[in-house]
């Protein structure tokens, strides 16, 4: 039997420029709202958006209907998320959601695929976009989550990808410091502090009386997921019960992400609100409700990326627990806590103390401005699609072998255009993705250009 094949169309400019946008999580969908939206607005962009893992699982909330009231259609629903609570399940749910994304890759044929962050099912949309010449631009590389698998994956996905849109200067330099052409970096900011600029939050008090509080009351905000490589994952979990069997104060705690040991930690906390009269356990939350609530709270307690992001802008405190946003970039209103019962016990105690909340007054938050949407707009509308984007070119190792040298290539691409029309969209270029120049440190590794003017010139005359 002949084998079944599939004829691939080749890639046609169109009009618009056709943007899928893959979103699995009501994490990263919080994040793409504004992206989405200011993509929409621009006349040369054509945003598709793509719904797969915990979103149409209803387990975890179904939260795909949440997307189609905000006013966003979707254009494909890739179903893959296994009810499973183990590692294997989480591979399987991988290829599943590869071979979704196969298909509807060919059947849309976005121009370039938009991904964000780490979820390991990200991988999927990203290999299936790589062996069909198709783009991809990657929200939040560079960055550093040591104790979980996430790491990894977004490591994978920045080798992947052919744009980075990074949310901090550090995690600029770390990319430009793993040989990625300085080009394809550029700084825009997280885009989930853009919905903090651009829309009013709900009420607070409506929400916690929708859970049974009073509306004045000041809750504790648990949001903790599986550290996913620890071996014993649940110890660590139980250990942040045990401290907060001790705190009077109501507790709200949010549902974890669809990870493996996620269905074990929201028994354990659904147990723990069943011994509470003034704790409740919140399947979902959609994006503003939770960054209202999490205003108007005591503290956020866990190992969420919403407390190294988010929380700074709203003048939260954070307890920050164990290894698994270890390395990552935070605000001074976060405190670290060791995963056992008395270390969490007194980092609670110190970040709810009236001390520590006047002490964040002026506090900055080291993932931007609010303007990340606009920048990332911006980027997909100028930078030059085609070969040029799509084949990434190696930098060159000093002899040494401890430092990239980037060098223009005689007939070869004139890299310094692509800056060019990016600046004309109002891009902020700083640091490692400013126009190339000699001697950008990242991490003890440097990045330099070394270019030949007479080549330039020559290839400028061709």
């Amino acid at each position: 039997m002949m084998p079944e094949t599939t004829i691939e169309r080749p890639m046609i400019q169109k009009a618009k420029r056709r943007i899928g946008v893959v979103t699995s999580s009501r994490a990263d969908y919080g994040h793409l709202r504004w992206p989405l939206r200011e993509m929409a607005n621009r006349p040369g962009l054509e945003p598709r958006l793509y719904v797969t893992g915990a979103h149409l699982s209803p387990e975890f909330g179904a939260t795909v209907a949440e997307i189609e009231r905000d006013g966003l259609p979707v254009a494909g629903q890739i179903e893959s998320l296994l009810s499973s609570d183990t590692g294997i399940g989480a591979a399987k749910t991988t290829a599943v959601a590869m071979l979704g994304f196969a298909d509807l890759f060919a059947r849309e044929r976005p121009d370039l695929v938009l991904l964000i962050a780490d979820r390991y099912e990200t991988v999927a949309p990203a290999v299936a976009a790589l062996t069909m010449r198709i783009p991809v631009a990657h929200i939040e590389g560079g960055e550093i989550s040591e104790g979980a698998i996430d790491d990894a994956v977004r490591n994978a996905l920045t080798r992947l990808a052919h744009l980075h849109f990074v949310t901090t200067r550090g995690a600029a330099a770390r990319i430009a410091a793993s040989g990625e052409e300085p080009w394809r970096i550029l700084w825009t900011g997280s885009p989930s502090l853009d919905q903090l600029r651009r829309e009013p939050l709900p009420d607070p008090a409506a929400l916690l009386r929708s859970l049974a509080f009073d509306g004045a009351a000041v809750p504790l905000v648990v949001a903790y997921h599986p550290v996913t490589l620890a071996e014993l994952p649940l110890e660590e979990a139980r250990a942040l019960l045990g401290a907060l069997a001790s705190i009077d104060a109501p507790i709200v705690f949010c549902f974890s992400n669809a990870d493996p040991g996620s269905r074990a930690i929201i028994a354990e906390a659904d147990a723990f609100c069943a011994r509470r009269a003034n704790a409740r356990l919140v399947t979902n939350l959609p994006p503003l409700q939770y960054l209202s609530l999490l205003g108007a709270s005591a503290a956020l307690v866990g190992n969420s990326s919403s407390g190294i992001m988010e929380a700074a802008s709203l003048g939260v405190p954070v307890v920050d627990i164990g290894e698994r946003q270890r390395g990552r970039e935070r605000g001074r209103n976060v405190v670290w806590a060791a995963g056992n019962r008395a270390a969490i016990a007194r980092a609670i105690a110190h970040v709810t103390s009236n001390g520590f909340r006047s002490s964040l007054a002026g506090l900055a938050n080291p993932y931007g401005d609010g303007h990340a949407s606009e920048r990332i707009a911006s980027a997909l509308a100028a930078v030059p699609f085609g070969e040029r984007l799509l084949v990434k070119r190696a930098l060159q190792l000093e002899s040494t072998g401890t430092a990239f040298r980037w060098v223009a290539q005689p007939g070869g691409h004139r890299h310094h255009d692509v800056y060019t029309r990016v600046e004309r969209a109002h891009l902020s270029l700083r640091a490692a993705h400013e126009r190339p120049r000699a001697g950008v440190r990242a991490r003890g590794v440097r990045v330099e250009l070394a270019v030949d003017r007479r080549a330039e010139r020559r290839s400028a005359r061709t």
